[in-house]
């Protein structure tokens, strides 16, 4: 046998061999595809994870605001308390300044301050109230932006979970058809196995049957020989016996 016959039978797979491989191949592709199919997974899982982390940062700064705004109303109300005893106050003053003349100018002098301090108060309460309307005013855009978000984060859900629907049928059809070649080839296999066993068995049959009829001759041709002795061996025998009676009678 050359060196060239002796590697092209080193290079030829059996079956179970080439039946491994392709075990193989097939368990590498779905672990590829299920790998790739997480990763693409947790990224989408990441972001909408962000979104919403920023959505809660959001709406604790609103309810924050909230509570500074509602803060603001209490010492605005408060103030106005303080303007209502105020105005009592002045009631009393005045009433008492019809009683006491002679403090008239000092109680003028300690209401001008007092008006200061209350028109100081005023400007201050309407900037205070200023300052709350362009509070309300960037409350109500935080609102609608939030609201905007939270539409855009449902709208994006919505596209995820189609993504993800769209992303497992395409895998599920790779798979499929994965498995009708799989499931083709262990058909063509099975049949090439079995076309060659019947062929094995079939040339085993016609060896023994070759075998039986070359020891039915064989057994033929001893048995003739022996025939064929035993005649030569009788006929040996008869000349013998015949000579010796020759003899014997010439004696006599």
């Amino acid at each position: 046998m050359t060196l060239k016959n002796k590697k092209k039978r080193k290079n030829i797979k059996s079956p179970k061999d080439k039946s491994n491989l392709k075990k193989l191949a097939s368990i590498t592709t779905n672990t590829l595809s299920n790998a790739y199919s997480r990763y693409k997974k947790n990224l989408e899982k990441k972001k909408i994870k962000e979104i919403k982390l920023k959505k809660l940062e959001e709406k604790n700064e609103i309810l924050k605001e909230k509570k500074e705004l509602k803060i603001l109303n209490e010492k605005l109300q408060k103030e106005n308390d303080k303007l209502d005893l105020k105005d009592q106050e002045l009631k009393i003053k005045e009433e008492s300044l019809k009683i006491k003349e002679e403090s008239l100018k000092t109680k003028e002098e300690s209401l001008k301050v007092e008006n200061k301090r209350l028109i100081k108060k005023d400007e201050d309460l309407g900037l205070i109230d200023k300052e709350i309307r362009v509070k309300e005013k960037d409350l109500k855009l935080r609102r609608e932006e939030q609201s905007r978000k939270d539409l855009d984060l449902k709208i994006r859900e919505e596209e995820q979970k189609n993504k993800e629907l769209k992303e497992k049928r395409k895998k599920e059809k790779f798979l499929k058809e994965m498995k009708e070649q799989e499931d083709q080839k262990k058909e063509v296999e099975y049949i090439k196995l079995n076309e060659w066993q019947k062929k094995f068995e079939q040339e085993q049959k016609l060896k023994e049957q070759e075998e039986l009829r070359r020891e039915q001759k064989f057994k033929e041709r001893e048995f003739r020989k022996k025939e064929i002795n035993n005649n030569q061996d009788l006929e040996a025998s008869t000349s013998i016996l015949e000579n010796f009676k020759t003899d014997k009678s010439s004696q006599n």
